[in-house]
């Protein structure tokens, strides 16, 4: 694939990328406390409103790279500073870039100690992640998918819980082993085709010892990040030790920089190695799914619910991608995006919970709907969303996918519909626990009900999971041709 020539007028992915990284230079020199935080959210605001922006200029009806920026960076060694987007990486950048606001004030009471290095944490890893889905050249794409590890694990072993370190170490030293794998199969891709341009090594010729390999190499740093079944043992305690903001992000958007990686490097870089190994991933898949639904319903901690069940949602997700048809390659898009809203919002939920309760515990959280209503009707359509209920938008995504898997196999397909009944199980006992709980409640009556500033933050999730819900079409009219161009590729590699 060739890059079109480089957008004229303003660099619309360049300001994106770069104004977090400026407002964190400006947070350094505010005082903590009240400044910082309305700066942040001031900031954050304005960039996700200027990000709104590339709906208008973006043509749906092509595969190609929109918003395209192009410089010479290092020619010496054939790097290029190169941006731009697609179908499929328009959707991740609108969501990180709507997602941080709230981050930012779901932080608002309970972040009180270094509110200004937070604050800075936070809009480093917003230009770190939006970088990772705008990046065209493989270098800068490493740099970018690097330079979130560092403020990721600082949230985390700074504001986190009491097991803190640990988790933000098992969360480094997972990621930095799949980056070193990742490195290797750029170089190797670098001296086998001669350049770091992705659009250029999409549909390249390689022979398939080599795609096999890089495939390999790709598969499990990606892997490591999703995370799939059996790299997964680093989210539990991530999730659980993590601030709020930083659980939403790791969910929303870094679990989703693996399934992107996918996307846009295993299917048109490494076609005939992706054709070949697709039922393997699809059967891991499965196993993803049937495990993280059992995980999440033995837990009895909210937030190990959550971040298990993200385990089986992202399988859902990846059974899609690897079905290599239309309907589920679709589907497990959109079950990305709808895993960042839903499990962003039940993640918010949860920490709104854990200020008035300071538990997560489900037997002590049990009835406290009965003094939180409003928050109980939030709960109850996050849990709905989550256990893909129609009218939500997890239902189109996850039906999207069992279509997809229905034309690879139908034995397949069945083996994911387990996964489900279970996700409907811990789902509703969680809604029935916390909203209604039995006969011998804890004592509640001293709880309020979330404030003005709480509703504020749940309403636009709320909103998404009922707008895609019931008008997904304007969503998947988004990415259907830049898939179907990907699946193209895959196609004329399987050809004979």
């Amino acid at each position: 694939m060739n890059l079109p020539e480089p957008s004229a007028g303003l660099p619309i992915l360049s300001i994106l990328i770069f104004a977090p990284l400026a407002a964190a230079a400006v947070a350094l020199l505010l005082p903590a406390g009240r400044a910082v935080r309305w700066w942040t959210l001031l900031a954050t605001s304005a960039i996700g409103l200027f990000s709104l922006s590339l709906l208008g200029g973006f043509d749906a009806s092509t595969a190609e790279f929109q918003f395209v920026e192009q410089r010479a960076w290092i020619p010496l060694l054939g790097m290029e500073y190169a941006l731009g987007v697609d179908g499929i990486s328009l959707l991740l950048v609108l969501l990180t870039t709507l997602i941080t606001p709230f981050c930012v004030l779901a932080s608002w009471t309970s972040v009180t100690l270094r509110t200004r290095e937070f604050m800075v944490c936070m809009l480093v890893m917003q230009t770190a992640m939006t970088g990772v889905f705008t990046a065209l050249d493989f270098v800068l794409f490493f740099i970018f998918w690097e330079s979130m590890l560092i403020p990721m694990s600082i949230l985390i072993g700074v504001w986190g819980g009491a097991g803190r370190v640990y988790a933000a170490i098992k969360f480094f030293i997972y990621t930095m082993a799949g980056s070193v794998l990742l490195i290797v199969a750029i170089i190797a891709l670098r001296i086998e085709a001669g350049t770091f341009s992705i659009p250029a090594l999409m549909d390249q010729p390689f022979d398939r010892g080599f795609q096999l390999w890089i495939f390999g190499a790709f598969f499990i740093s990606f892997a490591i990040k999703v995370p799939m079944f059996p790299f997964h043992t680093w989210l539990p305690h991530a999730h659980v030790q993590a601030p709020t903001a930083g659980s939403v992000l790791l969910a929303s958007i870094l679990l989703k920089m693996g399934t992107y990686g996918f996307l846009r490097f295993c299917l048109p870089i490494t076609p005939l190695a992706t054709v070949e190994l697709a039922p393997f991933v699809l059967w891991l898949s499965i196993i993803a799914i049937i495990y993280g639904g059992l995980a999440a319903l033995a837990q009895s901690d909210l937030k190990k619910i959550v971040a298990y069940s993200s385990v089986g949602h992202m399988g859902f997700a990846t059974l899609g991608i690897f079905s290599l048809v239309q309907d589920g390659t679709v589907g497990g898009a959109l079950v990305m995006i709808n895993h960042g809203v839903t499990t962003g919002a039940l993640f918010i939920a949860v920490g709104i919970l854990y200020e008035r309760l300071h538990t997560r515990d489900l037997s002590k959280s049990a009835g406290v709907g009965k003094q939180m209503p409003v928050f109980a009707f939030f709960l109850g359509i996050f849990c709905l969303s989550s256990l893909a209920f129609p009218g939500t938008n997890s239902f189109i995504g996850e039906f999207l996918v069992l279509g997809g898997a229905f034309k690879v196999s139908v034995a397949l397909a069945l083996a994911a519909v387990p996964g489900v009944v279970i996700a409907a199980a811990y789902n509703l006992r969680i809604l029935q626990r916390v909203a209604y709980g039995g006969t011998n409640n804890p004592d509640h009556s001293a709880v309020a009900d979330i404030g003005l500033r709480e509703i504020l933050i749940l309403t636009p999730f709320l909103v998404f999971i009922l707008w895609i819900g019931l008008q997904p079409g304007p969503f998947i009219g988004i990415m259907e041709t830049s898939i179907e161009n990907l699946l193209e590729i895959v196609g004329r590699a399987a050809q004979p």
